[in-house]
């Protein structure tokens, strides 16, 4: 008998390029609709091509459609150290694993050479240049950048917030001392300029230790001894501390306090419990919103409590030295941070757990204090 005769093996896949006159009948929008299919690595590139395709990251409706399509991209737990200044390594914390190389924005911003990170919001870094007497706000993912000139010289400042929203840009609140007193200041991305903020440092004292936190339109500070919630409205500049009916029972055995806003529905606060100033516990109380107009309701509700095993191990690295302290939001967590020490501890908010972020396996031994996390989320709509 004789065996079947073998099929011919299949012919090369023959990749027909599309003739640009095709591509240049396309309407704009559809053009437009396609190219938001494309992986933001892969259309970036494209932006040298033609300034079409440049203005693209810059369009409302482009980035609408993109950041509903399927790609999306990683978020980052991004560390910085003096002894590197220009070496940030990176946490994938959508992967969970530290990132193989480290973020060098020299490479991709000649400018931001001799400078220093000092906070990041949605896809935004800030940058200090004090060779320039100037701040660099700027978007690696799409290389945009602005220089903002300090507000006033001499400037040495204190405390700086930096917030970048979708809707309103980026402000960037600042306290500074001047020549003879503290004066504070505010820079709004829609006007690209600087006014005088009256009262904020009066109000505040000299208790601050770290940035607001932006909630529901409004910043919130903790300060200490007593323990008290400041608000400042930078629509209208104003400021004002909370009643005691926004305080966490009991305010007189909180050592230390720190505010963090979940960029939505709730506004939590982190304390050490103790006496004579002395922490030997630590909690976690969340506030609900106003429904987005610049008010608290309810009274605040402790969430959970630190296990004393790691209680005991985040006070030995304080060393109750609680101005070392400062927490921040990302992705779903509370984290908890010192100066002092290369690891993070966090909150998981929908598992109710806490966890220690183990330490970069990248960090030399050497490295003590002066550690300093950031929640980093690149962001295509983000503009500097």
């Amino acid at each position: 008998m004789h065996g079947r005769r073998a099929a011919p093996p299949p012919s090369p896949t023959r990749i027909v390029e599309m003739d640009p006159r095709i591509w240049s009948l396309l309407p704009r929008e559809l053009l437009e609709h396609l190219l938001s299919f494309l992986p933001l690595r892969a259309f970036l590139p494209l932006r040298s091509t033609c300034k079409h395709f440049n203005s693209l990251l810059f369009a409302p409706s482009f980035v609408s459609r993109h950041s509903s399509s399927s790609t999306s991209l990683s978020s980052f737990l991004l560390l910085s150290h003096p002894n590197c200044p220009q070496h940030y390594p990176l946490y994938d914390s959508t992967a969970g694993a530290w990132h193989s190389s480290a973020l060098s924005p020299s490479l991709l911003l000649p400018t931001s050479k001799n400078s220093s990170l000092i906070s990041a919001s949605n896809g935004l870094l800030c940058f200090s240049l004090p060779n320039s007497s100037s701040f660099l706000i700027c978007n690696l993912l799409t290389r945009s950048r602005r220089e903002i000139k300090f507000p006033s010289f001499p400037f040495v400042f204190e405390l700086l917030t930096f917030v970048s929203t979708p809707k309103l840009g980026y402000r960037i609140l600042i306290l500074a001392s001047g020549s003879s007193r503290f004066e504070a200041f505010l820079y709004d991305s829609r006007f690209h300029s600087w006014r005088k903020v009256n009262g904020f440092d009066r109000i505040l004292g000299e208790t601050y230790h770290q940035e607001g936190a932006y909630f529901d339109g409004r910043l919130y500070f903790a300060t200490a001894e007593p323990f008290s919630i400041v608000r400042f409205d930078p629509e209208a500049g104003t400021t004002e501390r909370c009643g005691p009916e926004l305080l966490p029972p009991p305010p007189h055995q909180l050592t230390f306090a720190r505010l963090v806003s979940d960029g939505g529905e709730r506004l939590y606060l982190v304390g050490g419990i103790g006496e004579n100033g002395i922490a030997r516990g630590m909690k976690l109380w969340a506030l609900r919103g106003g429904g987005g107009g610049g008010g608290l309701s309810g009274r605040w509700e402790e969430v959970e409590s630190l296990p004393e095993p790691m209680c005991r191990k985040f006070m030995s690295v304080c060393y109750h030295n609680y101005e070392h302290v400062y927490c921040f939001w990302h992705q779903g967590m509370v984290c908890i941070c010192c100066y002092t020490w290369p690891e993070i501890l966090y909150y998981r908010a929908s598992r109710r757990t806490w966890h220690w972020l183990p330490k970069c396996p990248s960090l030399p031994e050497k490295w003590s204090c002066g550690f300093k996390w950031y929640s980093f989320l690149p962001e295509i709509s983000a503009m500097a």
